[in-house]
């Protein structure tokens, strides 16, 4: 694991690959890391420069001296990948929340993105798990977010995969490590309160963010797991609705991150479209 300044902030990176391999960027969800992101680097980097951060504020980067928004995210995804000098148009993976920042960053800096890789992306329906729309009620999230035990960090991985072997103390550990990180907290209610509240995911985003996908069209490729109890596989059809030139692919019997837990088939299907870009 490596660390690079941007902004005044130590963020951290993972790359791996040759350098003058086109560029992969992977995307975490929210209050993740780029551990997520893990098995997929010995899949793609024998042909690709693969590089997954922790995104600022989250994982064991500190956050950006600014409000935490979609826009101020995807904005330190280019602020980081031009610290290290890569400005060549990129392929772009992105799971919950970053789907949703992959979205931004392609909307805001189009000839920057080759390909859009959407993983049980944010951003496709309000309905999201009931743990997420507590987090709205005042007072109640930071409390649930703050000295989170190894207990209760067991019990959100388990709600993340639908293979249970998966849920392991290494991950409940770095679960444990991250939610005690100090701007943790702050960072993930700033950014779920713009997105959405007890509701659900905020509508008038969504909408306006989906048009100006549609409206840039790039390579696209959208997958769900099948038993997600994050966001429900039937954001699934409306992805495909809301941007009809993806592809799309549905893993059976698979959670929230089908990159962990279907990793080989998932480089399978992510290789070709980049190939083909």
């Amino acid at each position: 694991m490596r660390w690079v300044e941007v902004r005044g902030s130590r963020i951290r990176y993972h790359a791996t690959g040759a350098p003058d391999a086109p560029p992969v960027v992977l995307l975490h969800g929210i209050g993740r890391s780029l551990e997520d992101w893990s098995p997929q680097h010995p899949l793609l980097d024998d042909a690709y420069r693969v590089i997954s951060m922790d995104l600022p504020g989250f994982g064991l980067s500190r956050r950006l001296p600014e409000p935490v928004t979609l826009g101020s995210l995807a904005g330190g995804v280019w602020a980081v990948l031009d610290a290290l000098g890569e400005t060549r148009p990129i392929h772009l993976m992105g799971n919950s929340l970053g789907g949703a920042v992959a979205m931004r960053m392609l909307t805001g800096d189009p000839d920057r993105v080759r390909t859009l890789t959407l993983v049980n992306s944010a951003g496709f329906g309000s309905e999201v798990t009931f743990a997420m729309r507590l987090l709205a009620v005042p007072g109640l999230g930071r409390r649930m977010l703050g000295g989170l035990r190894p207990r209760f960090a067991r019990r959100a991985e388990r709600a993340i995969f639908a293979d249970r072997s998966l849920v392991t103390d290494e991950r409940v550990a770095t679960a444990v490590r991250i939610a005690r990180q100090p701007d943790f907290a702050a960072v993930y209610l700033e950014i779920a309160r713009e997105l959405g509240g007890f509701r659900g995911i905020a509508a008038p985003w969504r909408s306006e963010l989906l048009a100006r996908v549609a409206r840039t069209p790039r390579p696209t490729l959208i997958v769900w797991g099948e038993r997600d109890l994050i966001l429900p596989a039937a954001h699934l059809t409306a992805a495909c609705a809301a941007l009809p030139h993806a592809e799309s692919h549905l893993f059976p019997g698979t959670g929230h991150m089908p990159q962990l837990e279907r990793p080989a088939e998932f480089a399978a299907l992510a290789r070709p479209l980049m190939a083909r870009a």
